[in-house]
Protein backbone atom coordinates (compact mmCIF):
# COMPACT_ATOMS: atom_id res chain seq x y z
CA UNK A 1 0.00 0.00 0.00
CA UNK A 2 1.06 3.66 -1.08
CA UNK A 3 1.83 5.55 2.30
CA UNK A 4 0.68 8.81 2.60
CA UNK A 5 3.13 11.97 3.76
CA UNK A 6 1.23 14.69 6.14
CA UNK A 7 2.35 17.67 4.27
CA UNK A 8 3.67 18.53 0.66
CA UNK A 9 7.22 18.15 -0.51
CA UNK A 10 8.57 21.28 -0.89
CA UNK A 11 11.13 21.21 -3.63
CA UNK A 12 12.87 24.34 -4.83
CA UNK A 13 13.27 25.45 -8.53
CA UNK A 14 16.89 25.77 -8.53
CA UNK A 15 18.46 28.45 -10.94
CA UNK A 16 15.93 29.86 -13.24
CA UNK A 17 18.33 29.96 -16.07
CA UNK A 18 19.15 26.32 -15.81
CA UNK A 19 16.96 23.20 -16.22
CA UNK A 20 15.49 23.00 -13.20
CA UNK A 21 12.41 24.77 -14.74
CA UNK A 22 11.84 22.28 -17.36
CA UNK A 23 12.79 19.42 -15.66
CA UNK A 24 9.82 20.60 -12.88
CA UNK A 25 7.43 21.25 -16.16
CA UNK A 26 8.25 17.80 -17.45
CA UNK A 27 7.71 15.73 -14.18
CA UNK A 28 4.74 17.24 -12.75
CA UNK A 29 2.94 16.84 -16.26
CA UNK A 30 3.51 12.66 -15.58
CA UNK A 31 0.46 11.45 -14.21
CA UNK A 32 2.49 8.80 -12.42
CA UNK A 33 5.27 11.02 -11.42
CA UNK A 34 6.46 10.31 -7.81
CA UNK A 35 3.95 11.77 -5.23
CA UNK A 36 1.55 13.12 -7.68
CA UNK A 37 -0.32 15.53 -5.59
CA UNK A 38 2.02 15.59 -2.40
CA UNK A 39 4.57 18.49 -3.90
CA UNK A 40 4.86 21.66 -4.03
CA UNK A 41 7.28 23.87 -6.02
CA UNK A 42 9.13 26.96 -3.92
CA UNK A 43 10.01 29.73 -7.36
CA UNK A 44 8.61 31.77 -9.97
CA UNK A 45 5.30 31.22 -12.22
CA UNK A 46 6.31 33.51 -14.31
CA UNK A 47 9.66 31.37 -15.00
CA UNK A 48 7.71 28.15 -14.57
CA UNK A 49 5.04 29.38 -17.36
CA UNK A 50 8.38 30.32 -19.68
CA UNK A 51 9.37 26.91 -19.14
CA UNK A 52 5.97 24.57 -19.57
CA UNK A 53 6.03 26.28 -23.14
CA UNK A 54 9.02 24.09 -23.92
CA UNK A 55 7.56 20.71 -23.28
CA UNK A 56 5.32 18.73 -25.53
CA UNK A 57 2.28 18.37 -22.06
CA UNK A 58 2.83 21.08 -19.95
CA UNK A 59 1.62 20.99 -16.48
CA UNK A 60 -1.46 23.35 -15.27
CA UNK A 61 0.66 26.10 -13.09
CA UNK A 62 -1.29 27.25 -10.31
CA UNK A 63 -0.49 29.08 -7.00
CA UNK A 64 -0.78 27.68 -3.89
CA UNK A 65 -0.68 28.52 0.01
CA UNK A 66 -0.02 26.28 2.82
CA UNK A 67 -3.35 24.23 3.82
CA UNK A 68 -4.35 24.35 0.19
CA UNK A 69 -5.44 21.12 -1.60
CA UNK A 70 -3.34 20.05 -4.51
CA UNK A 71 -4.87 18.68 -7.59
CA UNK A 72 -2.98 16.23 -9.47
CA UNK A 73 -2.06 17.18 -12.99
CA UNK A 74 -1.38 20.71 -11.46
CA UNK A 75 1.92 21.98 -10.87
CA UNK A 76 1.25 24.15 -7.07
CA UNK A 77 3.91 27.04 -6.65
CA UNK A 78 4.77 29.10 -3.69
CA UNK A 79 5.73 32.09 -5.61
CA UNK A 80 8.96 34.05 -4.17
CA UNK A 81 9.01 37.76 -5.00
CA UNK A 82 6.25 39.10 -7.66
CA UNK A 83 5.30 36.95 -10.07
CA UNK A 84 6.99 38.67 -13.65
CA UNK A 85 9.57 40.59 -12.00
CA UNK A 86 12.79 38.06 -12.91
CA UNK A 87 13.53 38.37 -16.75
CA UNK A 88 15.48 34.91 -17.74
CA UNK A 89 17.25 34.30 -20.67
CA UNK A 90 17.64 30.04 -20.53
CA UNK A 91 21.44 29.93 -19.99
CA UNK A 92 22.22 32.58 -18.81
CA UNK A 93 22.55 33.43 -15.06
CA UNK A 94 23.29 36.32 -13.24
CA UNK A 95 22.77 37.94 -9.96
CA UNK A 96 18.75 38.35 -9.87
CA UNK A 97 18.66 34.58 -10.70
CA UNK A 98 21.53 34.27 -7.82
CA UNK A 99 19.30 35.86 -5.86
CA UNK A 100 15.67 34.29 -6.55
CA UNK A 101 17.55 30.89 -5.60
CA UNK A 102 19.09 31.39 -2.53
CA UNK A 103 15.82 32.98 -1.65
CA UNK A 104 14.21 29.80 -2.77
CA UNK A 105 15.88 27.74 -0.59
CA UNK A 106 15.72 29.98 2.35
CA UNK A 107 12.03 30.26 2.25
CA UNK A 108 12.04 26.52 1.67
CA UNK A 109 13.82 26.05 5.10
CA UNK A 110 11.02 28.38 6.44
CA UNK A 111 8.10 25.99 5.17
CA UNK A 112 9.80 22.90 6.62
CA UNK A 113 10.66 24.46 9.87
CA UNK A 114 6.72 25.54 10.39
CA UNK A 115 5.23 22.29 9.33
CA UNK A 116 4.07 23.45 6.31
CA UNK A 117 5.96 20.78 4.48
CA UNK A 118 7.42 17.58 4.98
CA UNK A 119 10.73 17.33 3.26
CA UNK A 120 12.97 19.16 1.03
CA UNK A 121 14.04 18.45 -2.56
CA UNK A 122 16.51 20.77 -4.59
CA UNK A 123 16.66 21.68 -8.00
CA UNK A 124 20.20 22.50 -9.44
CA UNK A 125 21.78 25.46 -8.58
CA UNK A 126 24.48 28.03 -10.12
CA UNK A 127 27.45 28.45 -7.43
CA UNK A 128 28.93 31.61 -9.09
CA UNK A 129 25.66 33.38 -9.31
CA UNK A 130 24.93 32.35 -5.80
CA UNK A 131 27.76 34.08 -4.84
CA UNK A 132 27.53 37.09 -7.06
CA UNK A 133 24.20 37.79 -5.21
CA UNK A 134 25.81 37.87 -1.73
CA UNK A 135 25.36 34.11 -0.43
CA UNK A 136 28.62 32.98 0.32
CA UNK A 137 28.36 28.71 0.37
CA UNK A 138 29.84 26.34 -1.74
CA UNK A 139 27.27 24.86 -2.42
CA UNK A 140 23.38 23.93 -0.89
CA UNK A 141 24.68 21.62 1.58
CA UNK A 142 26.54 24.48 3.26
CA UNK A 143 23.74 26.93 2.75
CA UNK A 144 21.36 24.28 4.48
CA UNK A 145 24.06 23.54 7.53
CA UNK A 146 24.14 27.30 8.07
CA UNK A 147 20.48 27.99 7.64
CA UNK A 148 19.12 25.35 10.34
CA UNK A 149 22.32 25.41 12.37
CA UNK A 150 24.08 22.32 11.79
CA UNK A 151 27.62 22.04 12.66
CA UNK A 152 28.63 18.80 10.94
CA UNK A 153 27.01 17.12 7.53
CA UNK A 154 27.58 14.27 5.17
CA UNK A 155 27.31 14.18 1.86
CA UNK A 156 25.63 10.47 0.36
CA UNK A 157 24.93 9.24 -2.74
CA UNK A 158 21.73 6.89 -3.13
CA UNK A 159 20.73 4.50 -5.99
CA UNK A 160 19.07 0.95 -6.57
CA UNK A 161 22.07 -0.73 -6.52
CA UNK A 162 25.07 1.40 -4.83
CA UNK A 163 25.23 4.16 -1.74
CA UNK A 164 28.34 6.05 -1.09
CA UNK A 165 29.02 8.47 1.92
CA UNK A 166 31.94 11.08 1.14
CA UNK A 167 34.51 12.24 3.91
CA UNK A 168 35.79 14.72 2.35
CA UNK A 169 33.90 16.59 -0.36
CA UNK A 170 34.91 19.33 -2.58
CA UNK A 171 38.67 19.32 -2.19
CA UNK A 172 41.67 19.48 -4.29
CA UNK A 173 43.48 16.05 -4.69
CA UNK A 174 46.38 17.06 -3.20
CA UNK A 175 44.80 17.74 -0.01
CA UNK A 176 42.78 14.87 0.92
CA UNK A 177 45.64 13.02 2.71
CA UNK A 178 45.98 16.09 5.03
CA UNK A 179 42.34 16.31 5.62
CA UNK A 180 41.38 13.20 6.45
CA UNK A 181 41.72 12.04 10.36
CA UNK A 182 40.32 9.14 12.55
CA UNK A 183 38.18 11.19 13.86
CA UNK A 184 36.76 12.54 10.49
CA UNK A 185 36.26 8.81 9.63
CA UNK A 186 34.65 7.42 12.74
CA UNK A 187 32.13 10.17 12.40
CA UNK A 188 31.05 9.51 8.67
CA UNK A 189 31.10 5.75 9.64
CA UNK A 190 28.60 6.44 12.43
CA UNK A 191 26.53 8.93 10.37
CA UNK A 192 26.14 6.36 8.12
CA UNK A 193 24.85 3.66 9.80
CA UNK A 194 22.14 6.07 11.77
CA UNK A 195 21.46 7.18 8.56
CA UNK A 196 20.80 3.21 7.24
CA UNK A 197 18.42 2.13 9.91
CA UNK A 198 16.60 5.45 10.06
CA UNK A 199 16.39 6.35 6.38
CA UNK A 200 16.60 3.84 4.89
CA UNK A 201 14.90 1.15 7.18
CA UNK A 202 18.12 -1.25 7.35
CA UNK A 203 18.76 -2.89 10.79
CA UNK A 204 21.58 -3.77 10.66
CA UNK A 205 23.67 -2.20 8.31
CA UNK A 206 26.87 -3.64 6.45
CA UNK A 207 29.14 -0.96 6.35
CA UNK A 208 32.91 -0.91 3.99
CA UNK A 209 35.09 1.71 4.40
CA UNK A 210 37.74 2.38 1.22
CA UNK A 211 41.50 2.97 2.00
CA UNK A 212 42.89 5.60 0.44
CA UNK A 213 45.98 4.27 -1.62
CA UNK A 214 46.24 1.61 -4.40
CA UNK A 215 45.71 -2.00 -2.76
CA UNK A 216 44.95 0.04 0.25
CA UNK A 217 48.30 0.33 1.30
CA UNK A 218 49.48 -3.45 0.36
CA UNK A 219 50.71 -3.25 3.77
CA UNK A 220 52.13 0.57 3.74
CA UNK A 221 54.02 -0.16 0.48
CA UNK A 222 52.23 2.11 -1.27
CA UNK A 223 51.17 4.33 1.87
CA UNK A 224 50.36 4.50 5.44
CA UNK A 225 47.28 5.94 5.56
CA UNK A 226 45.39 3.11 5.70
CA UNK A 227 47.37 1.93 8.62
CA UNK A 228 47.81 4.83 10.61
CA UNK A 229 44.39 6.81 10.08
CA UNK A 230 41.47 4.56 8.38
CA UNK A 231 42.30 1.31 9.87
CA UNK A 232 42.11 2.75 13.79
CA UNK A 233 39.10 4.21 12.46
CA UNK A 234 37.38 1.07 11.59
CA UNK A 235 38.43 -0.52 14.46
CA UNK A 236 36.89 1.74 16.44
CA UNK A 237 33.29 1.25 14.91
CA UNK A 238 33.56 -2.20 14.48
CA UNK A 239 31.97 -2.79 17.96
CA UNK A 240 28.92 -1.05 17.09
CA UNK A 241 28.15 -3.26 13.93
CA UNK A 242 29.24 -4.21 10.70
CA UNK A 243 32.34 -2.37 9.85
CA UNK A 244 35.06 -3.60 7.51
CA UNK A 245 38.11 -2.29 5.66
CA UNK A 246 40.16 -0.34 4.64
CA UNK A 247 39.02 -2.23 1.76
CA UNK A 248 41.03 -1.61 -2.02
CA UNK A 249 39.27 0.48 -3.40
CA UNK A 250 39.20 -0.84 -6.87
CA UNK A 251 37.24 -3.78 -5.68
CA UNK A 252 35.09 -2.44 -2.08
CA UNK A 253 32.05 -0.97 -5.32
CA UNK A 254 32.13 -4.37 -6.96
CA UNK A 255 30.97 -6.07 -3.34
CA UNK A 256 28.58 -3.34 -2.27
CA UNK A 257 26.73 -3.68 -5.72
CA UNK A 258 27.10 -7.75 -5.08
CA UNK A 259 25.16 -6.65 -1.87
CA UNK A 260 27.84 -8.14 0.44
CA UNK A 261 27.89 -3.99 1.85
CA UNK A 262 24.69 -1.57 2.26
CA UNK A 263 27.43 1.44 1.82
CA UNK A 264 30.83 2.43 1.09
CA UNK A 265 31.78 4.97 3.10
CA UNK A 266 34.84 6.62 0.41
CA UNK A 267 38.21 8.72 1.50
CA UNK A 268 37.24 11.64 -1.12
CA UNK A 269 34.98 12.73 -4.03
CA UNK A 270 35.70 10.59 -6.98
CA UNK A 271 36.72 7.57 -5.13
CA UNK A 272 33.11 7.64 -4.54
CA UNK A 273 30.96 9.20 -7.57
CA UNK A 274 32.96 7.89 -10.48
CA UNK A 275 32.02 4.13 -9.50
CA UNK A 276 28.36 5.59 -8.18
CA UNK A 277 27.53 7.67 -11.20
CA UNK A 278 28.69 4.87 -13.55
CA UNK A 279 25.52 2.84 -12.37
CA UNK A 280 23.40 5.65 -11.43
CA UNK A 281 23.84 8.62 -13.90
CA UNK A 282 19.94 9.11 -14.17
CA UNK A 283 18.72 7.82 -11.24
CA UNK A 284 21.34 8.66 -8.91
CA UNK A 285 19.99 11.43 -5.44
CA UNK A 286 22.17 13.04 -3.53
CA UNK A 287 20.94 12.80 0.12
CA UNK A 288 22.34 15.64 2.65
CA UNK A 289 23.26 13.41 6.73
CA UNK A 290 23.06 15.31 9.27
CA UNK A 291 20.21 18.01 8.88
CA UNK A 292 17.72 18.30 10.83
CA UNK A 293 15.35 17.90 7.92
CA UNK A 294 14.93 15.31 5.26
CA UNK A 295 16.93 16.98 2.08
CA UNK A 296 17.66 14.96 -1.36
CA UNK A 297 18.51 16.73 -4.17
CA UNK A 298 19.31 15.65 -8.29
CA UNK A 299 22.74 14.21 -8.67
CA UNK A 300 23.24 16.36 -11.78
CA UNK A 301 23.88 20.43 -12.57
CA UNK A 302 22.05 23.73 -14.15
CA UNK A 303 23.12 21.62 -17.19
CA UNK A 304 23.34 25.66 -18.80
CA UNK A 305 23.88 24.37 -22.68
CA UNK A 306 20.92 22.61 -22.54
CA UNK A 307 18.72 25.09 -20.51
CA UNK A 308 15.73 25.59 -22.97
CA UNK A 309 15.88 23.39 -25.72
CA UNK A 310 13.66 20.35 -24.52
CA UNK A 311 16.24 17.79 -23.94
CA UNK A 312 16.65 17.73 -20.18
CA UNK A 313 15.89 14.35 -18.54
CA UNK A 314 13.92 14.81 -15.41
CA UNK A 315 14.83 11.01 -14.01
CA UNK A 316 17.28 12.06 -11.12
CA UNK A 317 14.55 14.77 -10.16
CA UNK A 318 11.50 11.70 -10.40
CA UNK A 319 14.02 9.34 -7.73
CA UNK A 320 14.67 12.07 -5.43
CA UNK A 321 11.36 12.74 -4.63
CA UNK A 322 10.46 9.53 -4.68
CA UNK A 323 13.53 9.05 -2.26
CA UNK A 324 12.37 12.01 0.11
CA UNK A 325 8.96 10.60 0.63
CA UNK A 326 10.43 7.15 1.16
CA UNK A 327 12.59 8.51 4.06
CA UNK A 328 9.98 10.34 5.64
CA UNK A 329 7.72 7.51 5.74
CA UNK A 330 10.58 4.96 7.20
CA UNK A 331 11.35 8.22 10.04
CA UNK A 332 8.06 8.28 10.98
CA UNK A 333 7.32 4.55 11.21
CA UNK A 334 10.54 4.53 13.30
CA UNK A 335 9.17 7.18 15.66
CA UNK A 336 5.80 5.00 15.77
CA UNK A 337 7.75 1.86 16.69
CA UNK A 338 10.06 4.28 19.86
CA UNK A 339 6.72 4.75 21.50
Amino acid sequence: MDEKIQAPIAVTMGCPAGIGPEILCKLFSEEQMPVAGHAVVIGDQGVLKQAAELVDQPPVIVPWQPGEPIHKGTLPVIQVGQAGDLTVRWGHPNRSTGKAMGRYIEEAVHHIVQGHCSALVTCPIGKKSLREAGYFYPGHTEMLAALTGTAKVRMMMAGPRLKVVLVTIHEPLCRVSQLLSRQEIVECIQTTRHALQRDFAVRHPRIAVAGLNPHAGEASLFGHEEQNIIGPAVAQCAGEGEVTGPWPPDTVFHHAVSGRFDAVVAMYHDQGLIPFKLLHFHDGVNVTLGLPLVRTSVDHGTAYDIAGKNCADPSSLAAALALAKRIVCNRRRMEQESV
